[in-house]
């Protein structure tokens, strides 16, 4: 744990990367190999379950720290992250424990199960008797969170420097349905078994946002042009005649997506399939808000199946005929995709699980910027621009693919709502939630609840709103503050759609500020029938 820790300390103290990657490579030198798979584990988001919920936290911490709950709460919502604030009141200690990482998170998957009595025990022994960085490390491994601003392509950099195992073998090695709790690094890392890689997906590409114009990339000709559908990132794996569905975030998700299972029939082994999973209600592609009735749900009843299926639709393969493909050019990679389809569309009897998501040769970039604009009618977020030449690379690469957003949809509303941000923003309000006017039956207008956004604004323009709020606060509901209706921000969001599960009946997708209409009055705002006016028909 003393290794961990320090490492987490050498991370948390740079911004650097190649600090970030040396302090990685040199712990994965170091340390053992149990602890090394743990490591790589909370580093690509495989950490046990929580044993422990925030609630007791705060409240065992702040008995231990010999302090009233209220100023704990006061505290944390100062320093802005529970592991630190506890790491800081309770009372320091010198010595630290000799137990491992690895002791240290098996004990954790033990107490999952224990009754609080014995929760609290462990709690404050392990507290009473680690430092500050220990203290830290090990209730953010208890609270369940461990964002400590190391990506996973960065620390497999880190993984291939101390191993000289190349970076996309490992990033490819590491993906996958395997158990921290049981794996050696011996079989994870060092050893390749080649019935290892039955179900394994490949790292996906990634696409940077545009930076300049279309125009700058060169001969329009040289380009595929396709939508870029608001769904869920999947590849689909066909070998050994079975069938394995994996999201970008590495999560297999076979069992939630049955519709898939027909398939088998029409796909053959040795095919990869990289493509967007959309919901499809009365045939025709859904909004987000449809597909998250399916999202976490670890049942699927034939209600929900009927009521709302889903699609891949597939716009790559990286598999076809047992051969990995993804060294050739994205252009030849089509031909097979399309060859596919040609054979599934013949096959299949029923059902119609698989779209193929077209493709466009356009003769100028005005004709690109055409297709753009019909992106909300056809439920795609924009375009995306893909070199003909291109091979299908590992993690976000710049200069073949570029996605190219339409811009967002907006709304002038009110702020109404704050509190305080995290981290470097944890001593100001920025984290703010916005309302737009409903007529009321009398007559008059309310301001109704609609979104939350705490992006967007400079940190002089956060520190102004911040001393106004301070200022202008009518009511306090713990951490947050009710103000006095004065300011109108332009919000920006990608999608919108009707919701039962919020207050104003419309949900929007990554609302952000777009900026500060100090211009307008707040009898000036949207109202909430504007908004819905903005809901595709």
């Amino acid at each position: 744990m003393k290794q961990f820790s320090q490492l987490i300390k050498t991370l948390d103290s740079t911004n650097k990367t190649n600090v970030k990657v040396q302090g990685l490579a040199d712990y994965f030198l170091k340390a053992p190999d149990r602890d090394k798979v743990w490591t790589i584990a909370i580093l690509s988001h495989r950490r046990p379950p929580r044993p422990v919920n925030t609630t007791l936290l705060r409240e065992w911490a702040a008995e231990l720290a010999n302090i009233p709950l209220w100023l704990f709460e006061e505290s944390y919502h100062i320093v802005g992250d529970l592991a630190e604030t506890i790491a800081l009141v309770v009372p320091s200690n010198e010595n630290s424990t000799d137990k491992s990482l690895t002791q240290f998170l098996e004990e954790m998957l033990w107490l999952k199960s224990e009754a609080e009595d014995a929760k609290k025990g462990y709690l404050f022994e392990n507290w009473k008797r680690l430092d500050y960085y220990g203290r830290f490390v090990f209730t953010k491994l208890i609270a369940g969170g461990f964002r400590i601003g190391v990506s996973q392509k960065l620390m497999t950099k880190a993984l291939s420097k101390a191993t000289g195992i190349d970076e996309d073998i490992l990033a490819y090695k590491l993906m996958g349905n395997w158990d921290p709790n049981t794996i050696s690094f011996q079989d994870l890392v060092l050893e390749e078994k080649e019935g290892d890689f039955l179900s394994k997906p490949y790292p996906f590409y990634l696409a940077y946002a545009l930076e300049g114009t279309p125009e700058e990339l060169g001969n329009v000709q040289d380009w595929s042009v396709e939508h870029k559908w608001d769904g869920i990132r999947a590849q689909l794996i066909f070998r050994n005649d079975e069938l394995f569905v994996w999201s970008r975030g590495e999560e297999l998700v076979t069992n939630k997506y049955p519709e898939f299972q027909q398939l088998l029939d029409h796909i053959p082994n040795g095919t990869v399939l990289d493509g967007e999973m959309l919901p499809y209600p009365e045939g025709a592609i859904g909004t987000f808000n449809d597909l998250q009735t399916r999202i976490g749900r670890k049942t699927v009843s034939k209600s929900l199946l009927e009521k709302t299926p889903v699609i891949l639709k597939a716009y790559d393969i990286l598999e076809w005929k047992g051969q990995d493909i993804r060294e050739q050019a994205f252009i030849n990679r089509r031909k097979a995709l399309e060859e596919l389809y040609t054979l599934y569309t013949a096959s299949k009897s029923s059902g119609d699980t698989l779209h193929l998501s077209k493709c466009y040769q356009c003769s100028s970039w005005e004709e690109v910027a055409q297709e753009r604009q019909l992106s909300r009618a056809k439920r795609s977020e924009g375009l995306m621009l893909k070199r003909n030449q291109s091979p299908y690379q590992v993690g976000r690469k710049k200069g073949d693919w570029w996605k190219w957003k339409i811009d967002p949809l907006t709304i002038d509303a009110v702020l109404t709502y704050a509190m305080r941000g995290h981290g470097r923003r944890s001593n100001l309000f920025t984290d703010y939630t916005f309302g737009l006017w409903q007529e009321k039956e009398d007559g008059s207008r309310e301001l109704v609840t609609f979104a939350k956004a705490y992006s967007g604004l400079t940190d002089a323009e956060f520190r102004e709103v911040d001393s106004w709020i301070k200022k202008n606060t009518l009511e306090r509901f713990g951490p947050v503050r009710s103000v006095t209706p004065y300011h109108v921000f332009e919000i920006a969001f990608e999608g919108i759609a009707l919701s039962k599960r919020h207050k104003s009946g419309v949900a929007t997708r990554f609302p952000r500020i777009l900026r500060w209409r100090k211009d307008k009055k707040i009898e000036e705002a949207n109202s909430l029938n504007d908004l819905k006016a903005l809901i595709p028909k």
